[in-house]
């Protein structure tokens, strides 16, 4: 197994392919930004290679100096134990998000999906800040938190919900004034693309539950979060800043 790994800068992988004098072979995507680069090698392209042959040449390509920064070479291991260290929440702060499971006698196998990749999750809490779909049985949650200033910020957008989830959370929700901070804002449905989110905002009253994996940066979360639960037992105002 080896590191699922985040960048420091989201990009470096397309300047990476742009670095002059260096035909590279993608082996292995670590993660966002991240790719594990080699020449060819004399006896020609590797995709037929085992990864664990593939891994071998890559490692002794860093030992020797061929490869070095700004590329990255992710930790593996075929141990158990230390697979699940790194499912801590807690490497998080230290760029790995979790671990990909890659068969050692595996070939590369170019437009199929040939690895499992298991991140780690942490619950944290956020208030429901709007929602799309209708505010009485919303489709996924806007989440957010107020900074130290008292300003609401946006931090997560959860996946569908359930359709208890649904009914669950939309029999607490009441649409937002006209005062609302977010009522004429506009959210972008993810990373990477300009498509523009219809959400509904509502009283920033209801703090909630979620999951979410350990691509956070400066409070927001990357992907998306999954919801568990209501948490009547805690106000907006109890809860950490962004980023805290």
């Amino acid at each position: 197994m080896t590191c699922l790994v985040r960048a420091a800068t989201r990009g470096s992988a397309a300047r990476g392919r742009q670095l002059a004098g260096l035909h590279v072979d993608s082996l292995d995507v670590g993660g966002p930004g991240l790719l594990q680069f080699v020449p060819p090698p004399a006896g020609g392209p590797l995709l037929d290679e085992p990864y664990q042959a593939r891994r071998a040449l890559l490692e002794e390509l860093f030992a020797e100096g061929v490869l070095a920064a700004p590329f990255v070479l992710c930790p593996a291991t075929i141990d158990r134990s230390t697979a699940e260290d790194w499912l801590d929440p807690a490497w998080g702060a230290a760029g790995i998000e979790g671990v990909v499971v890659k068969g050692l006698s595996q070939k590369c196998q170019l437009g199929r999906r040939g690895w499992i990749k298991v991140r780690a999750r942490a619950s944290a809490e956020a208030v429901v800040a709007s929602v799309t779909g209708r505010v009485a049985a919303p489709v996924t949650l806007l989440l957010g938190r107020y900074d130290k200033a008292g300003r609401l910020r946006f931090i997560a957008r959860t996946a569908p919900l359930s359709a208890t989830a649904r009914w669950e959370v939309g029999g607490l929700l009441y649409p937002g004034g006209a005062e609302h901070p977010w009522r004429h804002r506009r959210f972008l449905a993810g990373w990477g693309t300009r498509e523009v989110i219809d959400h509904r905002p509502v009283v920033p009253d209801v703090v909630v539950e979620f999951a979410g994996d350990t691509a956070v940066d400066e409070g927001r979360y990357w992907h998306p979060v999954h919801y568990l639960r209501v948490r009547d037992d805690l106000s907006p105002q109890q809860l950490p800043p962004p980023g805290v």
